[in-house]
């Protein structure tokens, strides 16, 4: 372990979220301090190691958390994208001597957070008014995001895709296929990726004079029924021309769409193309392949660990900012729709 300068009262005080002179009543028994917050904060000074001896050691430690959903339990890790993201960031640690947690996502609402034993975090997908990020700040502990935070401090690292070059040339594929009704199945998250994805979309549709067909994403939504809207050409002004193509956000969305467009009787490309946004391989071999978007995760967790250890280790020689990989389109029969036969009329 290394050592590095140990915890002061005004780190005990900024990861309590109290006043210094709390921390001093709190410690020493005086004053009138609320007995949940002299336990809190007698708390916090011994998990920042306080006054002890040996205070001030590094754990070679990152943690890693989830935070778009703090709070629910969901599985996280039974996403390709996240999975791909933690196994390579796993390793990546691991190659720079550091060990990873990887916290659930249903403690993210817990005040764990405030005395957490790690060198640096890794956040993904934060969302707005995270508590995480809060209890993190507070504590002073290096953060690197995975996608753009809410509101970004000035000395703030992150990696990401360019979402709305990603998104524009999804949407040029399939106009290039012949689609002119695309819609957009996503709109689920509070996150950056779900904002700059769909401010995307409706500027190009705007640009072009296309209708915008919004279709809200549900990860319960199996057979895709919100989706029979748009597919069935019922609209809010009542009946309209049916959407040619989809393009899915999420991981199950694909899915979803091709359930949705069996319902309809929709064959998939002929009258339906579809893409969707996921790391899963099985897309490519579906009945008819689908069209995916890889964000790459993996190069966004190596440059992510990178990022973090840099923060940690020296502080001074990175500036704040962001890096930026490339998302890639992979093109499958989904988004393919074929031409005539040559020789025969159309």
């Amino acid at each position: 372990m290394t050592r590095v300068s140990g915890p002061t009262i005004a780190d005990v005080a900024r990861a309590a979220e109290v006043s210094t002179a709390t921390v001093s009543h709190a410690l020493n028994g005086t004053g009138r301090v609320a007995e949940t917050t002299r336990r809190r904060v007698r708390a916090v000074a011994t998990a920042l190691g306080y006054g002890a001896p040996g205070a001030g050691l590094r754990s070679r430690t990152l943690g890693l958390a989830v935070t778009t959903f703090a709070g629910s339990p969901w599985n996280f890790v039974a996403v390709s994208y996240f999975a791909r993201w933690l196994t390579a960031a796993t390793a990546a640690a691991h190659a720079r001597g550091y060990a990873l947690t990887t916290l659930p996502a249903d403690r993210g609402a817990e005040a764990l957070w405030h005395t957490l034993a790690v060198d640096g975090m890794l956040l993904l997908d934060s969302p707005e008014g995270d508590p995480v990020l809060r209890a993190l700040r507070a504590r002073g502990i290096p953060v690197v995001f995975d996608g753009r935070p809410a509101a970004p401090h000035p000395q703030d690292v992150w990696v990401d895709n360019d979402h709305a070059a990603t998104t524009r040339e999804v949407l040029d594929h399939l106009a290039a296929a012949g689609a002119r009704r695309i819609a957009l199945h996503g709109g689920f998250g509070r996150e950056h990726y779900t904002r700059a994805v769909a401010e995307a979309y409706g500027a190009w549709c705007a640009e072009r004079g296309r209708p915008v067909l919004a279709v809200r994403f549900d990860p319960e939504d199996a057979a895709g029924h919100a989706l029979d809207g748009v597919l069935a050409g019922r609209g809010e002004s009542g009946r309209t021309e049916p959407a040619d193509a989809v393009y899915s956000l999420y991981d199950p969305g694909g899915r979803q769409v091709l359930a949705a467009a069996a319902r309809h009787g929709l064959a998939v490309p002929d009258r339906l193309l579809v893409v969707c946004a996921s790391e899963d391989p099985a897309y490519a071999s579906t009945e008819v392949p689908v069209t995916t978007v890889t964000l790459h995760p993996e190069l966004i967790a190596e440059t992510a660990v990178a990022a973090l250890v840099a923060r940690i280790e020296r502080p001074a020689a990175g500036g704040p900012g962001r890096h930026t990989v490339p998302a890639g389109l992979l093109p499958r029969a989904s988004s393919h729709r074929p031409g005539p036969t040559p020789g025969t009329p159309h």
